[in-house]
């Protein structure tokens, strides 16, 4: 049995726990009364939990279908399958969420009890105005609408079953990913296993790096129609690194196995005649702002966040939308990127709270001590991962090296800061590098795995991956295989085989 106790300070939880109750407790009715139906649980009183709909669906196989709120705006969904295997999973969001994000929605027709969260606010993805003067909003976005709706997740599962969960696992990438770590760190009682994918983690210092490319790249706040670094520039940046590095895995297959190995000087693009725009070469702005791209941010006094890995620039859902523009997709919402989007929204609303911050004129001199605050709830960067540890939790990370949201480079330091710490780390972290993939999927390069399969595996047989295998599919075929292993190993091609197979690779 389960109580939910939560701590108001001036109207604003700070805090909710799940651990057992003595049957005499008035709060949630004692397990001798037996399971409730599924349109029962309407009738459910638990402390600040509304439960508002709760019925019975047939759709491949038949499910309940719970949605509340908890309290004053926190929405979830839970899906309780009717054959269940005794296992919960719960999915992240992306981007500022804003909507139910349930993103393990799938999995209940294969038994999993699934639920997810909007967060406690409601709004587009890539706006956040919602944030404004309101710290509530900041907070439940920031971690605790996750733990809150995993913990009434729980309670209400628990209602329904008779029994709690075997086992209780979360998977999320891009923002779910830095939910998912999150997680880990605050409240590692929640889940038995996480996977984490491309992961949102260190909100501060990513909307920094985000800040410095469009300052490179819209350097005129009242034209944000010309990017500085043009499509044609894409087209012809992706090409001459290939060219110099495709073959350095002994495959042409438009794959960099490691960025890393790859020696590019972009001194080595054509460079217009007079400094004048053309489309086969590059003016002096135009490799500048290439070059603030790969280089990260810094300050006087330390690193903030790294620049991106080579490779993936002109790939659909690489650099164009992400990174440079203009993007169709966003300029309706005045973003002429994801990444100015995401940047300019965050230091307005998540950081400075001013709706007329001005992007162009930002520096970065006081920047750790002017996002001291933002940083403590929405950043998940301890590399202490002890009590989760002390659990027997277990969590793997996956990054797409070309990924042109986050980098993979900022996701690498975060496992070595891990490493340092506890020598022992691969007992129950892994990490995965994933040659060729863009953010959370897409790309040239295998980005399918069974994630859910792998930690079942970890967490219930003990099994640690060691060797996954990747996917590339498509129209529903599999096109290619090939393996990854956990860093700082990585996939040799054998020479001889063929190379879209896993097995050509150790």
């Amino acid at each position: 049995m389960i109580q939910i106790k939560h701590l108001a300070v001036g109207g604003i939880v700070l805090f909710v726990s799940y651990f057992p109750l003595a049957a005499q407790d008035p709060g949630i009715p004692p397990d001798t009364n037996g399971c409730i139906p599924c349109e029962e649980l309407k009738n459910l009183s638990f402390p600040e939990v509304h439960i508002t709909e709760a019925v019975t669906i047939t759709d491949k196989t038949t499910y309940c279908k719970v949605l509340g709120t908890i309290g004053k705006e926190i929405n979830f969904e839970l899906l309780l399958p009717g054959d269940w295997n005794g296992r919960f999973v719960m999915g992240g969001g992306g981007g500022f969420v804003g909507s139910i994000a349930n993103s393990a929605n799938w999995s209940v027709h294969d038994g999993y009890a699934t639920s997810g969260t909007d967060t406690g606010h409601k709004g587009h993805g890539i706006k956040a105005d919602w944030a404004l003067d309101n710290m509530e909003r900041q907070v439940n976005f920031g971690h605790l609408a996750v733990h809150r709706t995993a913990v009434v997740s729980k309670a209400i599962i628990a209602r329904y079953y008779c029994h709690d969960p075997e086992y209780s696992y979360f998977m999320g990438c891009s923002r779910g990913g830095g939910q998912a770590m999150m997680e880990a760190q605050r409240y590692p009682e929640d889940f038995d296993g996480i996977i984490v994918g491309a992961p949102a983690f260190d909100w501060t210092a990513f909307a920094a790096e985000f800040i410095q490319n469009i300052q490179a790249i819209y350097p005129d706040p009242d034209n944000l129609e010309e990017a500085v670094i043009t499509k044609e520039n894409l087209a012809k940046l992706q090409s001459a690194i290939l060219d110099q590095c495709d073959m350095l895995d002994g495959i042409r297959d438009s794959i960099l196995n490691d960025p890393e190995e790859c020696d590019f000087d972009l001194s080595a693009l054509p460079i217009c005649p007079d400094d004048v725009m053309g489309g086969e070469c590059f003016t002096i702005s135009q490799i500048n702002a290439i070059q603030t791209v790969y280089d990260g941010v810094t300050n006087d006094q330390a690193e903030i966040y790294p620049g991106f890995p080579l490779g993936g620039e002109n790939e659909p859902g690489g650099w164009l939308p992400w990174i440079t523009g203009p993007n169709d997709g966003t300029m309706e919402l005045g973003f002429p990127s994801l990444q100015f989007g995401f940047g300019t929204e965050i230091f307005k609303y998540l950081v400075f709270q001013d709706p007329d911050w001005d992007y162009s004129t930002y520096d970065y001199s006081n920047f750790f001590e002017k996002t001291r605050y933002a940083s403590a709830y929405l950043d998940a960067t301890s590399a202490n991962y002890s009590e989760f540890k002390k659990r027997n939790g277990k969590l793997i990370i996956y990054h797409g090296w070309n990924d042109p949201a986050l980098s993979a480079y900022a996701t690498i330091e975060h496992y070595e800061a891990v490493m340092n710490k506890d020598p022992d780390v691969k007992d129950y972290i892994r990490l995965f590098l994933l040659p060729g993939v863009l953010h959370c999927g897409g790309g040239p390069g295998p980005d399918r795995a069974d994630w859910v399969g792998l930690i079942r595996d970890w967490v219930e047989n003990g099994n640690a991956p060691d060797r996954v295998i990747m996917s590339k599919v498509k129209n529903e075929e599999v096109k290619m295989t090939r393996p990854v292993f956990p860093y700082p190993r990585k996939a040799v091609y054998d020479g001889q085989g063929d190379p879209n197979m896993e097995s050509s690779f150790k």
